[in-house]
This record gives C-alpha cells, structure tokens and sequence, in this order.
C-alpha cells in the first residue's frame, strides 16, 4: 500500500475515472462518453476490486453498476463510506447506475451522490459526470411518477 503522502492527488487537468461493471456492455457505454485525451479511465471487473484500486491511485469519480456479480454497486459504496468514515480511504464522488426507480432508494441509502436510471444516454451521463467531477449531486428524475391530485370528496 502506498502512504498517503505520496498518492496522487485527484487533479482537475486530467480526472480519472474508475468504472466497476462485470457487463461489457455498459462499460462500453460509459466510455463512450466520457473517453477523451483529457480522461484516465480505468476500468473494474469486480466489486471486491474497487476498494484496493481507490486505495491505489485514488480517482476523481467511481462509476458503478449496481447489478455486479460478486459484490453490487451499492454493497462497493458503502464499503467505500465505510472505509472513508474509518480514514482508511480519501472521499471520493460515486455515481450509481440503477436498473431501476426503485432503486433509487439504495443509492440514498448508500450514500451516492448521483445516480442514473438505465438504459443510459450519452447526454445524462455526460451531465452526471461532469457535475460530479466539478463537486456537485447528481440525481436522475427519469422515469420519477408524476404525483397525481386527487380532489376530495363532497359529503
């Protein structure tokens, strides 16, 4: 393990991003968008992986898929809560991609500050990473219910 003294810091020329999925093809999504000269990514195959490689090299943003084979995204982001309340890792911003509403209330729970309802598109993704590289929350609204009025009944 390197001391935290000689870790890179998180650098705002060039961010690096960590993305954990055991699916190809949301890989393949992710970096499509976020891929440029300007962007270290680094990809995770495994859950249990993502802890050791934050504590590496930590990087500017984790993207995780919640449906990972050995350890889900949300089980990955309270690990990491965890390990930072425990000042065994630095903070590092989590961006959770759901595979639906529903699960929205894991990434609270988890404590992820942003999150993106599937199937993805480049243009959310694009705004969720950009946000969450720049320091803020990033909190998808698809596919939210519409809440509906319902008047109340006369006597």
């Amino acid at each position: 393990m390197v001391p935290r003294s000689l870790r890179r810091l998180p650098s705002p020329i060039v961010p690096r991003v960590l993305i954990a999925s055991d699916a190809p093809w949301v890989i393949d999504e992710v970096r499509s968008v976020i891929v440029a000269p300007d962007v270290e990514v680094v990809e995770i195959h495994t859950g249990a992986a993502v802890r050791q490689a934050v504590a590496d090299d930590p990087p500017d943003l984790v993207i995780l898929d919640l449906q990972i084979g050995n350890m889900g995204g949300m089980a990955v982001c309270l690990d990491l809560r965890l390990e930072e309340g425990g000042d065994r890792l630095p903070h590092v911003p989590v961006l959770m991609l759901l595979d639906r509403r529903a699960d929205v209330f894991l990434a609270r729970r988890s404590d992820a500050e942003g999150w993106l309802v599937k199937p993805l598109d480049p243009i959310r993704l694009g705004k969720a990473v950009r946000i969450l590289l720049g320091g803020g929350t990033y909190h998808d609204d698809a596919f939210k219910p519409q809440p509906v009025l319902v008047a109340p009944r006369e006597p």
